[in-house]
């Protein structure tokens, strides 16, 4: 509205002959661009304990999280995202989510005991859950949400996600958003070249390559220089490997990326 009125002003002026008074509202009104205001947050800090249970084989659900003071509906998308993560890892299956932190440490607490009772000099199960700030640049945030649930064996589950705020708009945009229309298959390209820079950095021949085949990720972290692609344990490598991590220069996704997830 503010730009559509310098240029109604503009027009006025240039009718009474006034134009370098026309220009300069006209190089204003191009320069102005809306000012998001500051997502704040702010810590969240939760732990939980299994009581009635063997000493040393207690299970734990531990989360240090964020919410958004001045959203309130970004910081139940964080939590649900959070607790998403940690559903249907204990017993394959995939439950709705529990909808609040207690609830999914009640649950979690309630599959250790039983399984104690199978075997029981189980370890204790664990549940860790973190999300923090990964990047901030171009009114874009972007959140790390981490997860770690251990319940025997000879380790535990990690997962990674990240979630993409437009600050400008106050909600999260997916891949699908970011990418100019019919640029999927750019995508994959590009995202087929930095495998390729990824598996020659880890020095690994032709067999690793047929038995690890790269695949379609949409986990992406959109930084200034670069686009950052999580993959999770097992997806493209063995669970030594950790998560890999594949990244694509800026530069290549221009034409495929719409330019606002490009700015600096």
């Amino acid at each position: 509205m503010f730009c559509e009125a310098n240029v109604s002003i503009a027009r006025r002026l240039a009718g009474g002959g006034v134009m370098l008074g026309t220009l300069a509202v006209l190089g204003g009104c191009q320069a102005w661009s809306p000012v998001a205001a500051k997502l704040d947050a702010e810590r969240v800090e939760k732990s939980f304990v299994e009581r009635g249970c063997p000493a040393g084989r207690c299970a734990t659900v531990e989360v240090e999280s964020l919410r958004f003071p001045g959203a309130p509906g970004l910081s139940e998308r964080l939590r649900d995202e959070l607790l998403s993560m940690g559903s249907g890892i204990t017993n394959g299956e995939s439950e709705a989510p529990a909808s609040s932190w207690e609830e999914y440490a009640q649950t979690f607490f309630g599959e250790a005991k039983a399984a104690r009772e199978r075997v029981p000099a189980l370890p204790g199960y664990q549940a860790v859950f973190k999300a923090e700030v990964y990047d901030r640049h171009a009114d874009l945030t972007t959140v790390k949400l981490d997860s770690y649930v251990f319940t025997g064996g000879a380790h535990g589950m990690p997962l990674t996600e990240f979630m993409v705020i437009d600050e400008r708009e106050r909600r999260v945009v997916t891949l699908d958003d970011m990418l100019r229309e019919g640029q999927t298959p750019a995508y994959r390209e590009a995202l087929s070249r930095a495998h390729l820079r990824w598996l020659e950095a880890q020095q690994a021949g032709v067999d690793f390559a047929e038995s690890w085949p790269l695949s379609m990720n949409r986990n992406v972290a959109p930084l200034a220089d670069e686009w950052r692609v999580r993959y999770n344990a097992y997806d493209i490598a063995p669970y030594s490997y950790g998560q890999p991590e594949l990244r694509i220069p800026a530069q290549a996704l221009e034409g495929i990326v719409k330019p606002r997830y490009l700015e600096r």
